[in-house]
């Protein structure tokens, strides 16, 4: 099948889960109890799945299919927008967080603080759109979403401008990640057209991050903003300055950011370093301990800069810090869509066949809270050790995200989009991670409804069985690499 066709096919997706989503989507006065046999058994049930699956299916085809034959950037841009076209005039799919989301907004306008208080404290005007089970906790997102959901609450004037205006924050996020992502591609060697369909094209993009919508596209946008400036500055301080800046405030949105500001300060620390001999030095300790002055400085610009940015967002909500604890709410979800959960799941379901009280799921998750955090010093280490420190830096920003979806407590289907927004940059083996995108937008409903969350045994089982094949298949595959070639081995 042509490019062409391929185009029309995934156009073709969209449309029938634009329709999906009229017909059945997150709508304010659906049913917040529903199953997927109650949605299946309702009046539009068949046409709602049939869409819903049919178009899924239509536009991940496609997105896969032209994944390494795009024809120019050009056409991957215009292709991806014309596919998010039509979730721009859909009512929210995919997930209720939007309610959520305009709940905080009019709480903050009439002063109360979101950190301390739940949605009902109140009451929010729309407090019946929002599902139970998030009415009465305290909000994760930092102080400068608050922010922008109480301008979007103050603009829109009602749920449904409000959805608007958020729907349009997120199209902005999104056309920033389509001008600035190419440059980090081409910095990696990687085509931009490849990068931009990778990023911009999948099913999650339209169905889920722009139709919800969902604030993780706000902070994806300004990560990939701080990191354009930063790259492109050329040890200039303005340029650095700016970029962390936006990379502070994609902190101030979600705190995911935060494993991206020290990758962004050691680019920045090879811009001031320059190019050539500094570059051999870069690649051993002797020259790491002679840089001790240059990183210090970038660490000034960018993360001093990243810090700033926190501080004056926070002192303008006037809100405080209430959010970093907030973010121990979301703990509280527990399903094997999270491989450390899954495995505590697992665990716990054979434990308590001896001992009823049994749960292993805070022990597997503390532990892959550690395994976390040295995946992520060992990539900084690494980075600095690089001799191409830049390109190491930015895919040491890409690998780290990818470790936060991995390694932690809780995985919502759009969190993939943190690290193959960054991956599709810097690498082309972004197959896994488009896997799992795949199956993410299988894996929710048009009206929100998670299908993990009805099936959570058998399903941390197999979850973890198959997390064991990876583990393995890897092992012998890294294994296999290391030994000699025998016919190398018999005729150097």
């Amino acid at each position: 099948m042509g490019t062409s066709s391929l185009r029309w096919l995934g156009l073709a997706g969209s449309l029938m889960l634009a329709g999906a989503g009229w017909l059945g989507g997150a709508l304010p006065g659906a049913d917040l109890e529903a199953t997927p046999l109650s949605v299946a058994r309702g009046t539009y049930g068949p046409i709602i799945l049939g869409l819903w699956l049919l178009g899924t299916g239509l536009a991940a085809y496609a997105w896969w299919t032209l994944r390494d034959r795009v024809p120019s950037l050009r056409w991957a841009t215009v292709t991806a927008f014309l596919w998010l076209l039509p979730f721009l005039f859909v009512p929210p799919m995919g997930s209720r967080d939007v309610y959520s989301y305009a709940c905080q907004g009019e709480m903050f306008t009439h002063g109360l603080d979101p950190y301390r208080l739940g949605v009902s404290a109140l009451p929010c005007t729309w407090l019946g759109t929002v599902a139970e089970i998030w009415r009465d906790t305290v909000t994760p997102y930092g102080p400068l979403f608050l922010l922008i959901a109480g301008a979007a609450v103050a603009v829109g004037q009602s749920l449904t401008g409000t959805i608007v205006v958020f729907r349009l924050i997120t199209l902005a996020a999104i056309v920033v990640v389509a001008a600035c992502l190419p440059a980090l591609a081409r910095r990696c060697g990687i085509a931009p057209e490849r990068a931009i369909w990778v990023a911009l094209a999948g099913p999650l993009i339209g169905a889920h991050m722009l139709a919800a919508p969902h604030n993780d596209a706000v902070m994806i946008g300004l990560l990939v903003a701080g990191l354009f400036l930063v790259v492109r500055a050329d040890a200039r301080p303005l340029p650095l300055i700016t970029g962390g800046v936006l990379l502070g405030l994609a902190f101030a949105v979600k705190a995911t950011a935060i494993v991206v500001i020290p990758f962004a300060a050691l680019i920045a620390t090879h811009r001031a370093i320059g190019t050539g001999e500094g570059d051999e030095q870069a690649g051993g300790w002797r020259g790491m301990r002679a840089e001790i002055g240059p990183l210090a400085r970038a660490a000034a610009l960018v993360g001093g800069a990243s810090v700033a940015a926190l501080l004056a967002v926070t002192a303008a909500s006037g809100l405080g810090f209430g959010w970093v604890p907030a973010m121990q709410g979301s703990t509280t979800i527990i399903q094997f869509t999270s491989p450390p959960t899954a495995i505590g799941m697992t665990l716990t379901y054979a434990g308590q066949a001896l001992f009823p009280g049994f749960d292993a799921v805070p022990a597997v998750r503390a532990v892959a809270l550690v395994a976390l955090t040295t995946v992520l010093v060992m990539l900084v280490v690494a980075t600095l050790r690089a001799a191409d420190r830049e390109r190491a830096a930015l895919r040491g920003a890409a690998f780290g995200m990818a470790a936060v979806v991995l390694l932690s407590p809780v995985f919502h289907p759009w969190y993939v989009m943190w690290p193959l927004t960054l991956l599709a940059a810097v690498t082309v083996r972004t197959s896994a991670f488009m896997w799992i995108t795949i199956v993410a937008a299988f894996s929710v409903l048009p009206d929100g409804g998670g299908l993990p969350r009805f099936v959570k045994f058998p399903g941390a089982p197999l979850m973890t069985v198959f997390l064991i094949v990876l583990a393995v298949r890897f092992y012998r595959r890294r294994t296999a690499s290391a030994q000699p070639d025998p016919q190398q081995a018999a005729f150097p």
